[in-house]
């Protein structure tokens, strides 16, 4: 049989352009106002939609580009160049000091907005981590530290994000709340399971339905040890998110424009247009990835014993609880499992990938997307006596996975969708 590996990143890469800036944006940016265009954007699809906005109002719109100003904040080594927006690129998934700066300058100019302005707010995955503005009290250190024990317990984002809105001074609504006196209009491409506008890049634009005391629980429930500070932060009032009714969403709307669930149709009809079945298990997948991933093994080997051509595909984004030393991500880790599971089973093969471009990882632009399995990360495998079963114990999936040729490596893709996994049972 010929290698799959063509058609699995082709079904990846339909998903990726089906929620590109390029793609998604221009339809859904509104009128130019008669003021300002204050353009505030965050995630790793950032510069990407700032640049479409830009080429929108200036080129297309003709608006006089000293009406046009703005931030865009992103990972590192997904920027591209703009002629009005000014770009930095942060830290991922760890917040460094360039997002730090970075809130800062964005809440400054968020204060100086005005009745005629418009306050154009893009967000992608990742603005969480790259706008980071502790809450008064806090440091910048003790957030860090705060955060790596968050990514590490296999929390699921919608927890993550829930601490982060009550130790934030943009997350929760604020940052509605510091340019209250301009209209918001706020575009958003979701990574999050459910779409739900106040877990995208932490909701700095919409109510918050969560609590202190939902922040306090989740600490209490993955026995988080915490610095004293945050533990008074999470006991401060002062420090509740922006709620529904809040003078600050008075000129404030929110509308989405890729999700999850779209970029996941365009990979299910790849893999049809290539004739398979599809057993599609939808675009809000939650859970540990290794878990996840043998239920996902028992489905192909249904698949093999009905004599079935087909291709499992899910996306959302899985977890994992890291007690080992080594390196890796949910999509690489999920593969791993795979590669344990199926590896008595021929004419398989599978990809697992994050479609921002990076799984994991060190926040580096050459991170892998994820991993791919096959005849040949098996055969090397063998080959090399690796035993995956001792790399799972270890959360070393990367290593795994370089020594067997399996990354996926696709650089950034300015986007940021969630995952997709795809099964291919021949």
């Amino acid at each position: 049989m010929s290698s799959r590996r063509p058609l699995l990143r082709a079904i990846f890469d339909a998903a990726v352009a089906a929620a590109h800036p390029d793609i998604v944006l221009p339809a859904y940016l509104p009128a130019a106002p008669k003021g300002r265009i204050i353009c505030l954007a965050a995630g790793k699809g950032a510069a990407a939609m700032a640049f479409a906005a830009e080429r929108h109002y200036l080129d297309t719109l003709k608006v006089d580009p000293a009406r046009l100003a703005g931030i865009a904040t992103t990972r590192h080594g997904h920027g591209v160049p703009t002629r009005r927006v000014k770009v930095i690129e942060a830290g991922h998934p760890m917040p460094d000091e360039a997002g730090l700066k970075a809130a800062d300058e964005t809440l400054q100019l968020a204060a100086t907005a005005e009745t005629d302005d418009l306050m154009l707010v893009l967000l992608s995955g990742g603005g969480s981590a790259n706008w980071i503005a502790p809450a008064h009290g806090v440091s910048f250190m003790q957030k860090q530290q705060l955060t790596r024990a968050l990514l590490r317990s296999g929390a699921p984002i919608g927890e993550i994000n829930t601490v982060r809105k009550h130790l934030s001074r943009i997350k929760g609504g604020r940052l509605a709340r510091a340019g209250q006196k301009a209209e918001i209009v706020t575009l958003a491409i979701s990574d999050v399971p459910h779409d739900d506008p106040s877990a995208i890049a932490s909701g700095p634009t919409v109510p918050d339905p969560t609590t202190l005391a939902d922040a306090r629980a989740i600490i209490a429930k993955y026995q988080l040890e915490i610095d004293p500070a945050i533990a008074r932060a999470l006991d401060d009032a002062a420090n509740e998110s922006c709620k529904p009714g809040d003078a600050a969403f008075a000129r404030a709307s929110f509308e989405l424009i890729a999700r999850p669930a779209s970029a996941l149709e365009a990979a299910v009809a790849s893999a049809r247009n290539a004739g398979y079945d599809v057993l599609d298990l939808g675009a809000d997948l939650e859970g540990e990835a290794r878990e996840v991933a043998a239920d996902h093994a028992k489905l192909a080997r249904e698949a093999r014993a009905l004599g079935r051509r087909m291709a499992i595909i899910s996306g959302g984004e899985l977890t994992v609880t890291v007690r080992g030393q080594g390196r890796g991500g949910p999509n690489q880790e999920y593969a791993l499992a795979l590669a344990d599971l199926l590896q008595d089973m021929e004419g398989v093969a599978a990809l697992a990938g994050d479609t921002d471009g990076a799984d994991g990882g060190g926040g580096s632009a050459s991170d892998p997307a994820g991993a791919l399995v096959d005849a040949e990360v098996i055969a090397a495998m063998r080959a090399q006596h690796l035993d995956p079963q001792a790399y799972l114990a270890n959360n070393d999936a990367t290593a795994f996975f370089a020594a067997t040729g399996g990354l996926l490596q696709t650089g950034p893709t300015l986007t940021n969708v969630n995952d997709v996994r795809v099964i291919l049972v021949d």
